[in-house]
This record gives structure tokens, C-alpha cells and sequence, in this order.
């Protein structure tokens, strides 16, 4: 499923037109990206949690040529799943 999926279904579900249902998923991808690139976490209770992490600084092997390179430090973004997608994902 891509974005347009998504907003196609979240369209149907909610009865609204696409236009909106566009908007409504770029405010919220909005407001997660705002708030991880502030160091916080969003939380979606039943869905899950979006955090960020530190990565450290490490060697790395260009997989072409076999020389070390050097991969810097970095935040990362990471999602957590909740108790419930978890289950729903495994239900059979």
C-alpha cells in the first residue's frame, strides 16, 4: 500500500472526499515528522510509537571496492509497534 492507497481507503472509510482525506494524512505525517525532528515522540495508543534514536559513528566497507569508509553519527527515526497492531498482525 503507497499513499494513495491509503488515502483512497481513509476516503471510503470516513465517507469524505479524497481531497481531504490527502490533506488529513499530510497534517498528520506533518505533525510526526515535526515532532521527532524536536526531539520528542508520538505516541498512537493501540498503533504504536515513533521515536527517534542516536546512531553512533562506525566503519563501514564500500561492498564495490572493499575500502573502509567512515559513516558519521546520526539521529534516526524508529517506530515501535502497540499491543494491539501486533496482535491483529498475527491473528490468523
Amino acid at each position: 500500500m503507497n499513499k494513495g492507497d491509503l488515502i483512497e481507503r481513509m476516503a471510503a472509510a470516513a465517507g469524505i472526499p479524497k481531497t481531504q482525506a490527502g490533506t488529513a494524512v499530510e497534517a498528520m505525517v506533518s505533525a510526526i515528522t515535526g515532532a521527532l525532528k524536536k526531539g520528542g515522540h508520538v505516541t498512537l495508543v493501540g498503533f504504536g510509537s515513533f521515536t527517534t534514536a542516536h546512531r553512533a559513528a562506525r566503519t563501514g566497507r564500500n561492498p564495490k571496492t572493499g575500502k573502509a569508509i567512515a559513516i558519521p553519527a546520526r539521529r534516526v527515526a524508529k517506530f515501535t509497534p502497540g499491543l494491539e497492531l501486533k496482535q491483529a498482525v498475527n491473528k490468523k
